[in-house]
């Protein structure tokens, strides 16, 4: 009996929450591309991700901001979803996915940014259906994720340094951050890079081997900026979950060849396991 009540008792990620992670992924690439930070398509995405995650019962919160890029000032909008337990003295977990694609390329941004935006839809359903709650989640969107040139201290990652004062103002006593980028590569192969929390990292080894998924994460030496790196410097644990290898050398990243036929609903359905296996572990 009490096994029972222990699986009772875990969050899980279904099939359905993977398609609708996938569908969602689809809409943006479809209705939303380009999504570069200020359009208007950028806007209409927003709108699209904080519907999708308040019909999931999230308290939802656009934040948007204006911010010197090497093109001059420009308008961002990231999105805050808040799950809350109950239980005011119970940690968080953040869960983070830029939505905006890569300005001057024509790249639909199918696997780079919209499927783990959808795929954060996908576990705010998971989130939503989860009987009994242990710990808090925030799911953040983030705009700016990507450079207008080449990376620097001045050039991308606007959306997740502007996360960071956020979460820090709202004195969250934030448990652990995770990042996820690319995880809905049809040939998928997930790294956590090792500019991160190493804490984090033996729980996503130990999530992927509970999940059935050992095979398909691996640590590496490598390390990757990414909308993690904002939380790292201020303090936080944080960690990048990152498919980095993204068609033949990497050659489909920041392309028009980044399309929805190189995303899947199985990728999606294991990264989302993963992250859930995380979730479990943490609160």
């Amino acid at each position: 009996m009490a096994f029972s009540l222990l699986l009772a008792a875990a969050l899980a990620f279904s099939p359905a929450d993977a398609r609708l992670a996938f569908d969602t992924a689809s809409e943006l690439v479809v209705s939303c591309t380009p999504r570069d930070a200020g359009t208007i398509r950028g806007r209409i995405a927003a709108n699209r991700l904080l519907d999708a995650a308040s019909a999931a019962g999230a308290d939802v919160r656009r934040d948007v901001f204006r911010a010197m890029t090497p093109k001059g000032e420009r308008d961002f909008t990231n999105l805050y979803a808040q799950f809350k337990c109950g239980d005011s003295t119970a940690r968080w977990v953040i869960l983070i996915s830029h939505y905006d694609t890569k300005p001057d390329t024509q790249c639909p941004g199918a696997n780079d940014g919209a499927s783990t935006s959808g795929l954060l839809v996908g576990i705010a359903n998971a989130f939503s259906n989860w009987e009994t709650p242990r710990g808090n989640l925030l799911l953040i969107w983030t705009d700016g994720e990507e450079c207008m040139n080449s990376y620097s201290d001045e050039d991308g990652f606007w959306g997740s340094r502007r996360a960071v004062e956020f979460v820090a103002q709202q004195r969250l006593q934030v448990q652990a951050v995770i990042c996820l980028d690319m995880l809905g590569d049809r040939d998928l192969s997930i790294s956590i890079p090792s500019n991160g929390s190493s804490a984090l990292a033996k729980i996503a080894m130990a999530s992927a081997a509970r999940a059935g998924l050992k095979g398909l994460v691996r640590r590496t030496s490598d390390i990757v900026k990414d909308d993690h790196v904002a939380f790292l410097s201020r303090g936080y644990k944080a960690i990048d979950l990152i498919d980095f290898s993204y068609g033949p050398n990497n050659s489909y990243w920041h392309t028009p060849a980044d399309t929805m036929d190189k995303v899947s609903v199985e990728s999606l359905f294991k990264s989302g396991r993963l992250v859930v296996e995380m979730l479990n572990i943490l609160l």
